[in-house]
Formats: structure tokens, C-alpha cells, sequence
């Protein structure tokens, strides 16, 4: 069978591959906090026998969108943006500490502060459990005060504060579960410089006028391989009529 069935195959399985990285995009648009994947095709030589005349594409995701999205001003007071770059620390669901930029943080009936999907955020000695309180508020520096039940309207108390991590972007890589972590496996430090803004949540960075118009460029390019495939058996069937005859 000619090459070129192969070929077009190969660049018909990455133009998938490449949509869905899209259709990911597309589906967290409205997602809190949420970083895009970025996608590119690079093209390899085929070698085999004699000159590698012939190449085949291959579909990467070189990278993330570190950019900042949109910030959207909420007044809840367990709404915190982080100011430029840096990120919070949770706690994944297999255990292990995770990066994220979603602040829309809530008090669970147990006193766990969690973010919106329901991780743990953590302090410096670990996941943040709070008192009774009738009132909180996150500073800048990501210290957590409440005034306790009972307590005066001015009795505010510092009980925990947010650990701020601010590792190189370089070295971070997106797990399935959408958290980021550093690409060596080790824990990233705590950074005081970094700061918050309360009563505001950062939106996702994702564009979806470019990323639908990548889909329908993606799929111009699927039905062309399909086409090369259909080109390259009917190639075939005129070949076996020759040989036939």
C-alpha cells in the first residue's frame, strides 16, 4: 500500500489530537482561574530507505498561556485574585500539593477552607481549618482574620495565612486534574512578595474567538487528510485493475 496513506493518517490522528486540546480550552472558557494549552505541529522527516523525501506531522503541546485573565469584581469576601504572577497552594485529590490561580474560596461544614471544586487550601503547616467565625477577611499577604462568634464587631483575629508559591513557569507542568506542579516533583516555597486582592476572582485566559477559529481550521485540515486517504486507495484499486489486465 503507498506511503501515503500512512502519511495522511499520521496527520489525520494529530489534527484529533490537536482538537480536543482546543475543545478542552473551549469547555473551561467560563472556568475560574484556568490556564489554556497551547498546541503546535512540527513536521519529521520519514526515514526509512534511500532520501527522507517524504515528512509527517506531529502535534505538541509546547507549553501553557501564563497570562493573567480577566478580573471580574465579586465583593465576597472569600474572593481573592493573585496580584500579577504566583499561585495558591491546594491539595490534590491524590494527596499531593497542587498550584492554582482559582480563588473562589469557601468554609466547608467542617471548618476546611477549600477552593470551589472542593480542595483543600493550604497554609505553611498544612491544610487551613478555621473556627467558628462571623466575619473573615483575607489580606493582602493572604493572612486570614475572622471575628470569632460572640466576639465585638472590632475583635478581629488572625488565625492562618495562604502559603503564595511563585516557581518559574518554565518548570511547571498541568496535571489531568488541572493543577499545576513543578516538573521535578519538589514543593515549591513560599514567597512573601506575592500579593492578593479580596472581593474579585480571576477568569480564564482562554480566547474563544481564536480558539474556534483554530477548531475550524483543525478541521479543514482533518477532511483533507481523510481525502488524501481516500486518494491513496483509490490509487490502490487503479493500481490492482492495471496489474489485473
Amino acid at each position: 500500500m503507498d506511503r501515503l496513506l500512512y502519511l495522511a493518517m499520521n496527520g489525520a490522528r494529530e489534527s484529533m489530537y490537536s482538537q480536543s486540546k482546543v475543545a478542552n480550552n473551549l469547555a473551561n472558557a467560563n472556568t475560574t482561574g484556568f490556564r489554556a494549552d497551547k498546541a503546535e505541529f512540527r513536521a519529521l522527516p520519514v526515514f526509512g530507505d534511500g532520501h527522507p523525501s517524504r515528512v509527517f506531522t506531529m502535534g505538541e503541546r509546547p507549553g501553557y498561556d501564563f497570562a493573567q485573565g480577566g478580573v471580574m469584581t465579586t465583593g465576597r469576601d472569600l474572593d481573592v485574585v493573585v496580584k500579577g504572577q504566583g499561585w495558591l497552594v491546594v491539595q490534590g485529590r491524590d494527596g499531593s500539593e497542587g498550584l492554582t490561580r482559582a480563588g473562589d474560596l469557601r468554609v466547608n461544614a467542617e471548618g476546611v477552607l477549600e477552593t470551589g471544586s472542593g480542595l483543600p487550601v493550604l497554609g505553611d503547616g498544612g491544610p487551613i481549618t478555621l473556627p467558628p467565625f462571623e466575619t473573615i477577611e483575607i489580606g493582602g499577604d493572604g493572612t486570614i482574620s475572622i471575628r470569632p462568634q460572640g466576639a465585638p464587631p472590632t475583635a478581629l483575629v488572625p488565625v492562618e495565612r495562604l502559603r503564595l508559591v511563585n516557581p518559574d513557569p518554565k518548570q511547571l507542568d498541568k496535571g489531568a486534574d488541572g493543577l499545576f506542579r513543578l516538573r521535578d516533583g519538589s514543593v515549591a516555597v513560599a514567597d512573601a512578595s506575592i500579593k492578593l486582592a479580596s472581593g474579585a476572582l480571576e477568569g480564564s485566559n482562554v480566547n474563544p474567538v481564536q480558539e474556534l477559529t483554530e477548531l475550524i481550521e483543525l478541521s479543514r485540515k482533518f477532511e483533507l487528510q481523510i481525502k488524501m486517504m481516500r486518494t491513496a486507495q483509490d490509487n490502490d484499486a487503479a493500481l490492482d485493475q492495471l496489474l489485473q489486465s
